[in-house]
């Protein structure tokens, strides 16, 4: 089962976070990543979780926002997830921050 999250978040340097998000996480995690899209997979076990499965959590650079999804095998699992993503960027976007999460579930 997969339940998943979506959210627009709204700013002018979306390619340039989806970049840093990437790099920064590909050191311990499975990342692909364009100047426009990228994916990293959150394992079952990450940190000692014990999840039902991975993670995927998806984000794509457009004019004036970064579109992010989150499919997670958990309601917790997700919503670890939406914290850490929001942290993340917001640590990476720290002039911007706090940036405009709308997460919308289905």
């Amino acid at each position: 089962m997969t339940i998943s999250a979506t959210a627009t978040v709204p700013t002018e340097s979306a390619s340039k976070y989806l970049q840093q998000l990437c790099k920064h996480w590909q050191h311990n995690l499975a990342v692909e990543f364009t100047p426009d899209h990228g994916t990293i997979v959150f394992p079952k076990d990450a940190r000692g979780a014990d999840w039902p499965a991975d993670a995927l959590v998806t984000f794509d650079a457009r004019d004036g926002g970064l579109d992010v999804r989150i499919d997670a095998s958990s309601d917790e699992q997700l919503e670890g997830l939406e914290g850490a993503v929001a942290r993340h960027l917001d640590r990476f976007a720290f002039r911007e921050a706090p940036l405009a999460f709308d997460w919308k579930r289905g």
